[in-house]
């Protein structure tokens, strides 16, 4: 990857340091990435991020495999290895955060103090950094050393209790999403830091945690147990607060429907014989209540449809529908692809390799043209850039063993 080949997009001229491994913390330092800034990874040496290790599957020559893992949330990053307990892995170090306007780490709570580098020290280094830091319980309370993986905190934090056919089924979502959503949040926690550093010319430091991102987004269940006083539990396909809402049965497989309002509710029933009105049925409340009778009588409904025949149907009807979709007909869908959502990288081992794209696109005013970041880089090798960097730093490597 190019270091001196400047940028595009939002965040073009911000320099990240990312000392984050797994995935919460490079998530974040891919999204600011695809946005523009300059992400440098700073990996372990020998092994570099966990997620190097982390498969099947892994592609590529036999004698340097890849993890698909990791090329999941590293596209658009430089890669160099340090050993940051070494004299000249801190320096190299020091001098990133010198140049950088933003730091991402993931350690458990006191690990950056022990390696010198605690807030306080790396604001003395530069006051306008931006420290993003991101934990699994949180910095702080009586929990807050414990390590945090995804799984582990779906569980905590209540999710897999919502997730599942039922109540003695929990289910954790088929995608890490505490990590995602924490690199989600980490990332917004970092613009709004830059924004009001333009106010201020200080930093800030930024936290947030895989259970703070999980109970963030809790919702209507959350509000169903803080205000109502229930506690909800699993219930497979369909919704708790809406009828109906959902994946059906039909001839020859299932579609989903989202019936979300009384006007929908009656273009539905007239589209397939149902009395919208009568007893169990005439309002969301009383079909929730009936969510039994209410599937059945859906279901006899669409047993006359195949599903091809049934979406256009529902369509026609102004019904919001779907079909589920597995993962390679979703990256072959001509709609994905409309959107920029998958992306073409050249990978210095593998060629041209396809990745999931970003999620955000930008516009000139009056839509006149986009502006999005539309050129790509495959994730890094280990070490790939480490060289350049430190010529870009003014530091030579150290010699082998050397402190």
């Amino acid at each position: 990857m190019s270091t001196t080949e400047p940028s595009r997009g939002p965040l073009a001229g911000h320099l990240v340091v990312d000392l984050s491994r797994a995935l919460a913390g490079p998530h974040a330092g891919m999204m600011l990435a695809d946005l523009g800034a300059r992400v440098i990874k700073v990996e372990n040496p020998g092994t570099g991020d966990d997620t190097r290790g982390w498969g099947p599957p892994f592609v590529g020559p036999e004698d340097d495999l890849q993890s698909t893992y990791f090329m999941s949330c590293n596209r658009n990053k430089e890669s160099i290895t340090l050993d940051l307990k070494s004299g000249d892995g801190q320096a190299v170090l020091r001098g990133l955060l010198e140049r950088a306007d933003v730091v991402i780490e993931n350690f458990r709570p006191g690990v950056m103090d022990r390696l010198g580098f605690s807030t306080a020290e790396m604001h003395s280094i530069n006051p306008r950094l931006v420290v993003l830091s991101i934990t699994g319980f949180g910095h702080d309370g009586p929990e807050s050393r414990r390590s945090g993986y995804d799984q582990i905190l779906q569980g905590e934090a209540g999710l897999m209790s919502l997730t599942g056919s039922g109540p003695d089924d929990p289910q954790r979502v088929g995608v890490p999403i505490a990590d995602l959503l924490s690199g989600m949040n980490g990332a917004t926690g970092v613009l709004a830091a830059l924004v009001e550093r333009e106010r201020t010319g200080q930093g800030k430091v930024v936290r947030t945690s895989l259970l703070a991102s999980l109970i963030g987004v809790h919702a209507f269940q959350g509000t169903r147990t803080t205000v109502a006083g229930e506690v909800p539990q699993a219930q497979g396909n369909h919704h708790p607060s809406i009828a109906p809402y959902g994946l059906f049965n039909c001839k020859d497989g299932s579609v989903q429907i989202s019936v979300g309002s009384e006007k929908l509710w009656a273009s539905f029933a007239a589209a397939f014989g149902l009395d919208p009105a009568a007893p169990g049925f005439a309002s969301n409340a009383e079909r929730v209540r009936n969510r039994a009778g209410v599937i059945a009588a859906v279901e006899r409904a669409f047993s006359e449809y195949g599903a091809v025949e049934l979406l256009e149907k529902l369509n026609d009807a102004g019904i919001p529908a779907g079909k589920v979709r597995t993962l390679d007909e979703v990256y072959a869908w001509e709609q994905v692809a409309s959107q920029g959502l998958v992306v073409d990288v050249q990978h210095p081992l593998l060629g041209k390799v396809s990745l999931p794209g970003p999620p955000l696109r930008f516009f000139a005013p009056g839509d006149a043209a986009e502006t999005t970041l539309t050129h790509h880089d495959a994730p890094p090798l280990l070490d790939e850039d480490g060289p350049a960097i430190r010529d870009w730093l003014g530091l030579t490597a150290a010699a082998p063993g050397g402190k």
